[in-house]
Formats: C-alpha cells, sequence, structure tokens
C-alpha cells in the first residue's frame, strides 16, 4: 500500500488542504485530510507537504516522444510509455496518423497487450486513428499517398476490442457519415478534423454520432461571419468536446482564451499533439515517414507546414493558466475529468476518489511534476521528497 500524506489535492471536484490519499494496489482506497485517512501497517509514506496533488493527466493525441514515433514503429509505443510519466502522463491514445491499414493494424496488435504499462509507465488507453478519412485541402502533415476515401471495409476491425477508441476524419466526404454511424454503434469516439466542412455538413456529423473536435482551429476552414464552419458547430454544439493543441504555437493564446471562454473546462480538451520530437534536442525527427525539422519551438515540414509539437502536458497545463488566468483547479479537468469522460471512462479515471486507478501527480507550487504514480507505482520522481 501507499499513502500520499500533507498534499494539496485537487480531485478536481474539491480541495483538500493537508489532504491525503491511500492507495491499495492499483486503486485509490481513501481520501481525506491526512488525520482520517488510516495508516495500514507496511504502507510505504510519501511526505508531500508543499506540493500540490491532481489526478494523473490523460493523454489523447501524442504521436511520439523521446524518438520513438507510433506511425513509423508501432512497437515504439510502449518505450515512449515509460518515460512520459515524467510529464504527468499517466494514461494517452496513442495517435497513427495517416498511415497504411497494416501500420494501424500493427499498433492495435501493441496496445492489445497487457493492460498496465510494463515497468510502470504510462497506460495506453486504445489508439487515437487521425486518418487516413481525411480531406486532401486539409491534410497538414499527414502524407497525401496514403489517404483514402470513407471505406467501411477498411474499419471492420476498428472497434474498443480490437484497440480503437478514438477516430478522427473528415465528415463532408462522400460515405464518411456512414463511417460515424458504424464507429459510434461499436462504442469508437469520432471526431471531426482535418476537414473543410461547411457548418451544415459539420452539423450532419454531429447529427451522425460526431462527439470529438481534433485540433480546434487546425487543419479545418477558419470561423467566418457567414460561414461559421466545423469550427463554429464545435464551439456552440453542447454535445461535443473540442481538443486543442496548447503550445501557444499552433493556435494564439488569445484563440486558447477564447475557446477557454466559449467551452469551459467541460467541453475543451487539451492535447499536446507531440511528436518524436518531444524530450529530444533540435534537429530531424520524423512523423510517420516524413522528415520533420525542429527548432527550439516547433517542428515543421521541409516546407514549413506545421508537424505536431515539441510541448508535453504539463507544459500546456501552464499554458492554459497563463493564456487565460483560470485557477489550477478550474484548469485541470481540461487534461483529466474532460478526456476520461470523452472516453466514457469517467467512472474510473480522471479523479481523486475511491475506486479509480490510483494515477496521480505531485506538482510543485510552479506547476512542474515531481512524482508521478500510474496505477498505484511510482513511475517518476524528480528526487527525494
Amino acid at each position: 500500500m501507499l499513502r500520499i500524506s500533507n498534499a494539496t489535492i485537487f480531485t478536481p471536484e474539491r480541495r483538500v488542504e493537508h489532504g491525503a490519499v491511500l492507495v491499495d494496489g492499483m486503486w485509490i482506497a481513501a481520501v481525506g485530510p491526512s488525520d482520517e485517512v488510516p495508516i495500514p501497517d507496511g504502507t510505504q509514506i510519501i511526505d508531500a507537504s508543499g506540493l500540490l496533488l491532481t489526478p494523473g493527466f490523460i493523454e489523447l493525441q501524442l504521436n511520439g516522444a523521446f524518438g520513438y514515433d507510433f506511425s513509423a514503429d508501432p512497437a515504439s509505443i510502449w518505450p515512449a510509455a515509460a518515460k512520459i510519466p515524467c510529464y504527468g502522463v499517466t494514461a494517452f491514445l496513442p495517435t497513427i496518423v495517416t498511415s497504411p491499414l497494416e501500420i494501424v493494424a500493427a499498433a492495435q496488435g501493441v496496445v492489445l497487450g497487457p493492460a498496465v504499462a510494463p515497468g510502470g509507465g504510462a497506460t495506453p488507453l486504445g489508439l487515437h486513428l487521425e486518418g487516413p478519412f481525411l480531406n486532401p485541402e486539409k491534410k497538414g502533415a499527414h502524407n497525401p499517398a496514403y489517404l483514402r476515401k470513407p471505406d467501411l471495409a477498411a474499419i471492420r476491425d476498428w472497434s474498443p476490442e480490437r484497440g480503437v477508441r478514438l477516430v478522427t476524419l473528415a465528415p463532408e466526404l462522400p460515405g464518411a457519415l456512414d463511417l460515424v454511424a458504424a464507429l459510434t454503434e461499436r462504442g469508437v469516439v469520432v471526431g471531426a478534423g482535418h476537414s473543410a466542412a461547411s457548418y451544415v455538413q459539420a452539423m450532419s456529423g454531429i447529427e451522425a454520432g460526431i462527439r470529438y473536435g481534433t485540433h480546434l482551429l487546425n487543419a479545418m476552414a477558419p470561423l467566418h461571419q457567414r460561414e461559421p464552419g466545423l469550427a463554429g458547430a464545435l464551439l456552440t454544439d453542447p454535445r461535443t468536446v473540442a481538443g486543442m493543441i496548447g503550445d501557444g504555437i499552433h493556435t494564439h493564446p488569445v484563440m486558447i482564451k477564447l475557446a477557454w471562454q466559449a467551452l469551459g473546462n467541460r467541453r475543451l480538451n487539451l492535447v499536446s499533439d507531440a511528436i518524436s520530437a518531444l524530450g529530444m534536442p533540435p534537429g530531424h525527427h520524423s512523423l510517420g515517414d516524413d522528415r520533420i525539422v525542429v527548432d527550439d519551438a516547433c517542428a515543421r515540414l521541409p516546407d514549413g507546414t506545421m508537424a505536431g509539437s515539441i510541448v508535453a502536458l504539463d507544459t500546456v497545463l501552464r499554458n492554459l493558466v497563463a493564456f487565460t488566468g483560470c485557477s489550477l483547479e478550474e484548469g485541470l479537468p481540461t487534461i483529466t475529468t474532460t478526456p476520461a469522460a470523452v472516453l466514457g471512462m469517467g467512472a474510473e479515471r480522471g479523479s481523486i476518489a475511491p475506486r479509480h486507478v490510483a494515477d496521480l501527480v505531485l506538482l510543485t507550487p510552479e506547476l512542474h511534476v515531481h512524482t508521478t504514480v500510474v496505477a498505484g507505482r511510482i513511475a517518476y520522481q524528480l528526487d527525494e521528497i
């Protein structure tokens, strides 16, 4: 058993000063003021005085990290999972960008492995398949050679039971709504993105079952006073949650503040969209079979097209607080309870509560990661507390 004591706890539904969390195996057993949470014999104790305890961060769009590119080598999901808890990430959707279907099948085989990451790394919750059913006009950094027209036969093995949790597609493509209906019926979350959809086409997609927007404002038609487009639909339809890249480069900080004010913390999900260059020095990196040029700020194709980010989810959280002026308590749901709810996992992930998975992060007062616990095991620790 593990007990974290004397922390300021953000559940995030409530705040507990001088609180404690008792972990039994991979589950949270008790939460409350330190003097009310028991200390069973033999319990490992972490004194977290001066630190902030939050739920583990859930990342819905991660293409790679530490030199590992999931689309180029799906087997690299596991070694990357072992290292990303240093950013507070305890669970994530490895993202496969537009690729041959053989790569998708290989990635499905990888995430259908152990339920808990070997060695205590972050837990892959299934795949985010970003493509291949995207609009060529809004392909961004996706390889056009692998884009496909919507095809029911191509998705016959895509389901949560087969490792697929989230699929991003362009709803305006002919036949796309049939895919939306089929995937939704199986329990796959369908997101709209890399799309030139009009507002009417976007709303047709939402009516068919789309419940997520992939990187709001990026790779979609801009907001226009007479044509709100996909962005307008996502910002105003309460059935949807919008993902947004929080690096402050893909979208201006003011646009992140606008999305925050429009959506709130229950409909805004911040993501990193990080690529293999995360945690690596500037230079040449990869995204699928594309060559990416990375400097100190961002990642781009040789032609200048942005190609994912090089920031992690803890930086995204600090950015949200800085850009919007929100409190930690207000901002946390965007990377904890909200992504858990998107995936239908809110009953066991995203909060600090009894019978939830013991995914926990200790932050410094400056919101830097100090310690990360994944499924009850310490996966990362900055130094001895």
